[in-house]
Parts: structure tokens; C-alpha cells; sequence
């Protein structure tokens, strides 16, 4: 089956590697299509267990201390509730992040170290089972380099040119093939930009100062903001659900700082500034005009 005839029922699903990942990486787009009646998915590759606890008012919590795993399944909850989407676990170990010089060697069993069909087969059988017309990933630098972002990658790319051949995945369910693939650009140099000399004209102290500078020092040649791996294709208009961005983001109470980076502006400035969410379109099996506003464009 193909998703590139206009469907009754549009369907999103965004593929993860940590629950909070999909709260800091497109969550107004998702809250924006769920409130509009597009059925969405979130795909979680691990359970989170290695994830340091980033919250200093978290810091005596027992039940992260005692089970990481299943207070982070908790706050995963509460957040899919909070932008209106489904989730799924995909079953796998989270791999943490290696610190040092040298690296030290992921453990074993994780979700990096994962043999790619293995890896993958769980996530071709939820396309295929919840049939979406549009998948959401990461670069192939996971967003930004750790092990479980890259495997991330890795596995949402494979299951888009793999659910809907019969011949492989066999007993992983009936064909389905997908209509777009987009990697998420939550990150861009130029949305950091922008909102960063925003700050500076409403005389507030900016925290992408020190990100910028770091950019534009590993560019030779000074693009300002550097040139990016992948260029937008899609801005996404989701601004008024920048505030169930945030609360979900809260929601990860062990993970977020309800004081930290992502909360230093405003949603009020944001929606003046970059009230949208990129992307960039990387596969596609029907006809869009680029630049484009919707995921669902040439589907619709």
C-alpha cells in the first residue's frame, strides 16, 4: 500500500530517540496537526534509563534515583498528553553519552550497538501499522552527535524505504509506504540567530551567544550564521502552540529546567520573531512546490 493518494485520515509520526526528545524538537508542529484532527505518533527508541537527572529542583527525587526508566515512562505520559499525540516505546536500551578522552565503549545491549535490521524491525512494524503519510527524524548527525540520536537516524531512514517492500521485514506486517520523510532542523543557526539578536534589541541577556560564537568559529570562512548540512524546505506556522511546547517540556521534570535554555525567550517574542518550526525534506514519493508551509503538502 502507499500513502501517495489523498488520504481520508492524515498521520504523523515523528521518530525519537529519548522521551523528551519530542518535546524539544517539533512539538508545536505536532500539537498544532493533532489540534487540527491529523492523527500523530511519537516512536520512542529507548527508555531513557542513562539520562543524567538535568533539573536541580529533580536532584532528590526518589524515584528517579531508584528507577530512571520508569519515572521518565511517567513524565512521557504526561507529556503526550499535554500535545494531544499517541506514543510507543520501541523496546530498546538507552546507550547514554560517552565522556572522555578516549571515548569509553557504549554498553553493551544498548540501542547504538544494535544491529541495523534489529534495530529497525520494531519501528517497520509500527509503520505499518499505523500507516503514516508523513515521518519525521533526525540528520544524519542525530540533530546533534550522540550514539542514540545517530541510531535514531539511522532506523527512521531505513523503515521509510523499507515498510513498504514486501520483501523485506517479512512477519513485521502488511506493506506500507510512506509519502514524505523530513529531518527536523529544531536546532538551525539561523532560527538561534534570529531569536538571539532579538534578545539583544529588547536589551535581554541572550543565552546563543556562546552557541553562535562557536559556529562561527568553525566555519573558515565566517558565514554568519554558518552554512547548514541541510537546508530548510518547510517552515511550519505553529506559534500559538508554543505554550504546549513549553508545558510538555515541563512535563520531563527530571530532563528540563523549568529556568534553563530552552524557556529564555519568551513565546510572546518568539512568535514575532520565528513563529514556525523547520524542516528539511529529504525523500519524497509525491509532487510539492518547495519552499513549503504544510508536512502534508502533495498529499492533501
Amino acid at each position: 500500500m502507499t500513502a501517495s493518494s489523498t488520504p481520508e485520515q492524515l498521520r504523523l509520526l515523528a521518530v525519537h530517540a529519548h522521551p523528551d526528545d519530542e518535546s524539544s524538537k517539533g512539538a508545536a508542529t505536532m500539537a498544532m496537526y493533532a489540534a487540527a484532527g491529523v492523527q500523530v505518533m511519537v516512536a520512542t527508541c529507548t527508555d531513557g534509563s542513562r539520562g543524567d537527572i538535568q533539573n536541580p529542583a529533580m536532584e532528590d527525587a526518589p524515584h528517579p534515583k531508584r528507577d530512571m526508566a520508569g519515572a521518565r515512562r511517567l513524565e512521557m505520559a504526561n507529556a503526550a498528553a499535554v500535545l494531544g499525540i499517541k506514543q510507543r516505546w520501541l523496546g530498546f536500551v538507552d546507550s547514554g553519552l560517552p565522556e572522555g578522552d578516549p571515548l569509553p565503549e557504549l554498553p553493551k545491549g544498548c540501542f547504538a550497538l544494535q544491529p541495523l535490521e534489529r534495530a529497525t524491525r520494531p519501528l517497520v512494524r509500527l509503520v505499518r501499522d499505523f500507516k503514516p503519510h508523513v515521518i519525521i527524524s533526525y540528520d544524519e548527525n542525530g540533530g546533534y552527535p550522540h550514539p542514540d540520536h545517530i541510531m535514531a537516524h539511522k532506523v527512521a531512514v531505513e523503515a521509510f524505504e523499507s515498510a513498504g517492500d514486501p520483501d523485506k521485514y517479512p512477519g513485521a506486517g502488511e506493506p506500507w509506504e510512506p509519502a514524505k520523510l523530513y529531518y527536523d532542523r529544531a536546532f538551525s543557526p539561523e532560527r538561534f540567530r534570529a531569536l538571539h539578536f532579538a534578545l539583544e534589541e529588547a536589551g535581554l541577556q541572550s543565552p546563543y551567544a556562546e552557541r553562535l560564537a562557536a559556529w562561527l568559529e568553525a566555519d573558515a570562512e565566517g558565514h554568519t550564521p554558518p552554512v547548514p548540512g541541510h537546508r530548510t524546505t518547510t517552515q511550519v506556522d505553529c506559534g500559538d502552540f508554543f505554550e504546549k511546547r513549553d508545558d510538555a517540556l515541563r512535563a520531563h521534570r527530571t530532563q528540563i529546567d523549568p529556568l534553563g535554555f530552552f524557556f529564555a525567550v519568551s513565546p510572546e517574542l518568539q512568535r514575532k520573531v520565528w513563529p514556525w518550526e523547520d524542516y528539511t525534506l529529504v525523500k519524497s514519493n509525491v509532487s510539492s512546490e518547495l519552499p513549503e508551509k504544510d508536512l502534508f503538502a502533495g498529499i492533501r
